[in-house]
């Protein structure tokens, strides 16, 4: 499981130009005005070969009672709840206030590893002018100035340093190939802990008619058609008679850890509800992973002719990239529409991890050019000369040739396609990757 580091602050100490930084991105807002991140937002960061899940929050008012900042409060709660590090950040320059006495005190409270960071501290020396930031109680101040990225990567080696992490690069001990890893994901209350209930035939994960009723992801053992699966509810478990929590359920983490966990993901919908934006973004990460993919429609029994066909209108339209998927419409309750479910499960998985020789992939490759050469860009036109498999789970289709830069993404498509149909790959992301042949006289002087 990839760790997690939450950053946490009061408003526009930098949070986000940090969170920018560490995920090598510019997926979250930043500008000079505070309060400006509401919601969590959640990137993947990498130190050497150690990939970490980050965490952005809005600014933080512990004690704030209403309006949008009681919610920005409960999300950040919320994103230090899933951390196994809190990154607090402070403004090296404005110094510290009664806001960070309270962030600390409650940081102190819940004893997570913590590191406090103190941001745009370009220029300031640090002996002297960080001096006060001591008497938040939270050990060592790290000076940092992210608009600069200085210190980031210390930032990171400083948040990993207390988890005691495994080197990733030591391989463990090998999972068995005939077991699919099946993760059941989707938004709270879509049925995904009875759909697994249904499957298994008994009560083994609590459900109730209230949004996020679990919380950890968990995996149940399970056989069918003497197939092995290890089924992953990403919800998790609720335990009777645990008190629910003031803050949300839903662990975007977990279903995140889930997702990059298994072999093939069953992307739950609700037929009730229709495609949501928090659909988009689950399916929008499944496929960033790499992971085979099977979408199911839950609750169909339960709309309207004229219902079902904007739900599959919506599907059509707002899932679109994950088009190559099988979709079942089903009722988990009613245990109707189940058994195709596991065909296109196994199908899926299968589709990952075929293997594709060379010669066919050269063969498909030339007879593609030949149908529909790729197009010129100025002087140049790229050409396919052969193609070998260079990965598996998700297949990657690895295409060497000149000029390849220049391949566009819709003759990439195309090339896909022709893949696809040959190889019947149903269920799995395809990626293909282009490799230039390099010149062998570049490096010559001329004459």
């Amino acid at each position: 499981m990839k760790p997690v580091l939450a950053l946490v602050g009061r408003p526009n100490v930098g949070k986000s130009t940090i969170f920018n930084r560490l995920t090598k991105s510019r997926d979250a807002i930043v500008a000079d005005y505070a309060g400006l991140t509401r919601d969590r937002h959640y990137g993947n960061g990498r130190l050497g070969s150690q990939e970490f899940i980050v965490i952005d929050t809005g600014g933080f008012e512990p004690k704030a009672i209403d309006g949008i900042y009681k919610e920005m409060a409960k999300q950040t709660r919320q994103a230090v709840a899933e951390a196994d590090v809190v990154v607090f950040v402070v403004d090296a320059r404005a110094g510290v206030n009664a806001q960070d006495h309270e962030i600390a005190r409650y940081l102190r409270k819940l004893g997570k590893p913590t590191v406090l960071t103190a941001n745009k501290a370009e220029g300031m020396t640090e002996g002297v002018q960080l001096s006060e930031f001591f008497e938040l109680g939270l050990g060592e101040v790290l000076a940092v100035s992210a608009s600069h990225g200085q210190g980031m990567r210390t930032l990171a080696e400083l948040a990993l340093q207390p988890l005691n992490l495994p080197d990733p690069d030591e391989e463990g001990e090998p999972a068995d190939p005939t077991v699919i890893k099946l993760a059941v994901a989707g938004r709270p209350n879509v049925g995904k802990s009875t759909l697994i209930n249904t499957w298994l035939g008994e009560e083994r994960l609590v459900a109730f008619d209230q949004p996020g009723t679990t919380r950890d992801a968990i995996s149940v053992p399970f056989e069918k058609a003497g197939q092995k699966f290890e089924l992953i509810d990403t919800a998790g478990l609720r335990r009777k008679g645990k008190v629910f929590e003031a803050i949300e359920k839903f662990s975007v983490v977990k279903t995140l850890q889930a997702i990059e966990s298994a072999n093939v993901v069953l992307l739950l919908l609700d037929a009730t509800q229709g495609v949501t934006d928090q659909d988009a973004h689950i399916a929008g990460y499944i496929l960033e992973s790499g992971r085979a993919v099977v979408l199911a429609v839950n609750k169909w029994d339960a709309v309207d002719s004229y219902q079902r066909e904007t739900l599959e209108r919506s599907v059509e339209t707002r899932l679109s990239f994950l088009k190559f998927a099988s979709i079942h419409n089903i009722s988990a309750i009613k245990r109707q529409g189940l058994g195709p479910v596991w065909k296109s499960i196994v199908q899926a998985h299968a589709s990952a991890n075929r293997k594709m020789s060379t010669p066919v992939l050269t063969r498909l490759l030339l007879e593609a050019v030949q149908f529909q050469s790729p197009q010129r860009a100025g002087m140049f036109r790229p050409k396919l000369r052969y193609a070998h498999q260079g990965g598996m789970n998700p297949p990657i289709i690895i295409v060497h040739g000149n000029s390849l830069e220049h391949v566009t993404d819709s003759y990439k498509r195309f090339l896909e396609g022709r893949f696809r149909k040959e190889f019947e790959l149903v269920g799995t992301p395809l990626r293909i990757q282009m490799k230039s042949s390099s010149n062998p006289f570049a490096d010559k002087d001329s004459a």
